[in-house]
């Protein structure tokens, strides 16, 4: 088994991240993106979007998309359970996790790849229009959360899980997106500052 490892963009970072949750060692081969290995044949064969990260098995099967890859390790090893436990508990963090994804990891990934130069020969075409449309939908999904944490330790509930370590993810994106924190939202910078002092976020 090993995992193609895409370095510091977020995808690869939220398989690591979640790998590091449940204490499991996954060999990683690296796969630098700056220079497009990523769009090299050793990925296309095995990922026809050559993106990252990617899971070979050992047989030789192969699983891409970060969060199906957190699931197949969710079911080895399900303890501590991530995606919850019991029919709600998995289906409220699975409703939490999709609400992450599709309002702040995509809109901020959105702003990043459409307005930053060097993005350019990554995102063709390039619309500027796209990227600035959602900025503000990245600020207003923070200040929601901003409320929600106001009520509860994690975004899901009362246990931590893959809805974390998305809006984790997202939010340190936010720099290299060029998207401010909003100032005052005191209940999210005290979640996001207990985020980044578990072991898990140095992965």
């Amino acid at each position: 088994m090993k995992l193609y490892d895409g370095g510091k963009a977020p995808n690869p970072r939220r398989v690591r991240i979640f790998l590091a949750e449940k204490g499991l060692d996954v060999p990683l081969k690296p796969v630098d993106m700056g220079a497009m290995e990523h769009r090299g044949e050793e990925i296309g064969c095995r990922n026809p979007f050559r993106e990252l990260p990617v899971l070979e098995l050992d047989d030789g099967k192969v699983i891409c998309e970060s969060v199906a890859i957190c699931r197949y390790f969710e079911e080895l090893h399900p303890e501590p359970a991530l995606f919850g436990e019991g029919a709600f508990g998995k289906a409220e963090v699975e409703m939490w996790q999709r609400r992450v994804e599709h309002r702040l990891f995509m809109p901020v990934a959105a702003v990043f790849r459409h307005l930053h130069p060097a993005m350019k020969e990554w995102e063709v075409p390039q619309v500027p229009e796209w990227g600035n449309a959602n900025r503000p939908k990245a600020i207003a999904f923070l200040e929601f959360l901003d409320t929600v944490l106001g009520e509860r330790p994690y975004i899901a509930g009362e246990n931590h899980s893959i809805a974390d370590i998305t809006a984790f993810v997202s939010m340190q994106f936010m720099k290299p997106a060029r998207i401010e924190m909003p100032e005052g939202l005191n209940n999210l910078q005290r979640w996001y500052e207990k985020q980044a002092a578990r072991p898990s976020a140095q992965a």
